[in-house]
Formats: structure tokens, C-alpha cells, sequence
């Protein structure tokens, strides 16, 4: 799995059956204290997650091996929502009070 930020939305008109239905955010990787690095993803999501939280993405065929995935054109999916991060024993993330 992958820490990343949601960053944005993704609206698309036009989807493959396959895929349709599903909330597309625009995720950025990050590292273990929600700074923004890396590329940006599509990813599916399936917990209800927001714009500015830090998340799990699972990618490749990692992403479709869940119920509504299964042998679907997904590559990238948003599995969890961080609540905390410990990293050598101190607390260097923490989500956000109302999110």
C-alpha cells in the first residue's frame, strides 16, 4: 500500500460499464507526514474519503481483488483512511479534527 493525499475529484461523463457508479478522487502520493510528493493518481474510492485527507491507495493487480473490482479496468483504489501515523516511536501525523 501507498500513503497518498486527496487532491481533487475526477468526473468523467463517459465510463466503461465496468467501472461505473464509483467516486474517482485525484490522489498525490505523500510521505508519512501528508507532504505532497510524487505523482498523481485516479484512484476508485471505497471508504468515503475527502479532499485533504491522507489515505492507503492499493495499485496494479492489488487493486482488484475487492468485491466491486474484481476483473475490472481499475489500477489504483483507495482502501483506508489514516487516522495516525507513528514513525520511530513519535507520532508524526494525526488527522485533522472534523474530518
Amino acid at each position: 500500500m501507498i500513503l497518498a493525499k486527496v487532491v481533487g475529484t475526477v468526473v468523467a461523463s463517459q465510463k466503461n460499464d465496468g467501472i461505473a457508479g464509483g467516486k474517482y478522487l485525484l490522489v498525490r502520493a505523500c510521505d508519512t507526514r501528508g507532504r505532497e510528493k510524487g505523482e498523481y493518481l485516479v484512484a476508485l474510492d471505497l471508504v468515503g474519503s475527502g479532499r485533504g485527507e491522507v489515505v492507503l491507495i492499493s495499485q496494479g493487480s492489488s487493486a482488484r481483488q475487492t468485491e466491486f473490482t474484481y476483473q475490472k479496468a481499475i489500477d489504483c483504489v483507495i482502501v483506508g483512511i489514516v487516522d495516525r501515523i507513528e514513525e520511530h516511536g513519535q507520532v508524526v501525523f494525526r488527522k485533522e479534527e472534523g474530518r
